[in-house]
C-alpha cells in the first residue's frame, strides 16, 4: 500500500483541497483510495460528510491509552473507490495524550498495517509540526507540500523540509520521498508570484505543479465537492489533473505490486 502525506505547518495553503481533489481524481481513474483526516479542524471530514461523525481517528490513535477502534472500523465510503477515515475536535485532545505513549510517532503506521484493500492512502495533516503531523510523515512513503506563492510561506516550507530531514536522519522514516512543492492560488499577472515560482524551480526540491487562483475553488468547497467535480473545465481543475498524472508516475515508480502497476497502465 502506498501512502502520501499532504502537509505544511502553515494553515490556509490548500492541504485539504489538494487531498480531496487528488483522491477524487485517482479514485475516478480506478484506484481504491483512502483519505485520512489527521487534522482536528476536520475540514476534509466536513467536505465529504453532512452529519456529525462518532467514530474518528481519535478512537484509532487513542490518547495516553491505546485507541479503542481499528482503522477499518472508522472508515466511511464516500463514492466508488473513495473512502474516508474522519476526524473531529477530539483529535486535538488525543494529540496531547500521545506525548506519554511509547512509539508515539509510529501509531498511524501501525494502524495502516491492517489495511489490505487500498491502492493509495492520502493523509491530510494538520497545520502544525506536532505528533499528528509526525505520525503522518512516519507512515507515508511520499510527501506533497502545498504552499502559497509568498516569501513567508516559502520560509515555512523550508522549516517543514528541515523537519522531514530529521525524520529521515533519526531513522523514523529514512526512505520518505518528497514528490514536490505545490504552489496554490497562483496569479500569473503578479510579478511576485512569478518570482516565487522561479525560486522554487531553482531549489533542490521539485515543483510538483501550480494551481491558479480562482473563485471556483471556494465555490467548490461551499458546495462540498472537489473542484474537479464542481468545475472540471476550470483552470484549477485542469492543473490538478496534471498533478494527478505526476502522482500516478510516482506510484508506478514506487509500487512493489506488479498487479497495481498493471492496473495503472490500463
Amino acid at each position: 500500500m502506498n501512502s502520501i502525506a499532504i502537509t505544511n505547518q502553515k494553515g490556509g495553503v490548500g492541504k485539504t483541497t489538494t487531498t480531496a481533489t487528488l483522491g477524487a481524481i485517482l479514485a475516478d481513474q480506478g484506484l481504491n483510495v483512502l483519505l485520512v483526516d489527521l487534522d482536528p479542524q476536520a475540514s476534509l471530514t466536513q467536505l465529504f460528510t453532512h452529519n456529525a461523525v462518532e467514530k474518528t481517528m481519535a478512537d484509532v490513535l487513542g490518547s495516553s491509552q491505546e485507541g479503542t477502534l481499528t482503522l477499518s472500523e472508522v472508515i466511511q465510503p464516500i463514492r466508488d473507490n473513495l473512502s474516508l477515515a474522519p476526524s473531529n475536535i477530539r483529535l486535538s485532545a488525543s494529540e496531547l495524550g500521545l506525548v506519554s505513549r511509547w512509539g508515539r510517532e509510529t501509531l498511524l503506521k501501525g494502524a495502516f498495517s491492517s489495511l489490505v484493500d487500498y491502492d493509495l492512502v492520502l493523509i491530510d495533516c494538520p497545520p502544525s509540526i506536532g505528533l499528528l503531523t509526525a505520525n503522518g510523515l512516519v507512515a507515508a512513503q511520499g510527501v506533497i507540500v502545498p504552499s502559497l506563492p509568498a516569501e513567508a510561506d516559502l520560509w515555512g516550507v523550508k522549516l517543514l523540509l528541515d523537519t522531514l530531514g530529521r525524520v529521515q536522519s533519526e531513522g523514523l522514516n529514512p526512505d520518505i520521498d518528497v514528490l514536490g512543492i505545490l504552489i496554490v492560488q497562483y496569479d500569473g499577472r503578479t510579478n511576485e508570484h512569478k518570482r516565487i515560482v522561479g525560486v522554487v524551480n531553482a531549489e533542490d526540491q521539485p515543483l510538483l505543479g501550480v494551481i491558479p487562483r480562482s473563485v471556483k475553488v471556494q465555490e467548490a468547497v461551499a458546495a462540498k465537492k472537489p473542484i474537479t467535480d464542481y468545475a472540471p473545465d476550470s483552470k484549477p481543475a485542469q492543473a490538478y489533473f496534471s498533478v494527478a498524472e505526476k502522482v500516478t508516475v510516482w506510484l508506478k515508480q514506487n509500487s512493489a505490486s506488479e498487479a497495481f502497476m498493471r492496473d495503472l497502465r490500463q
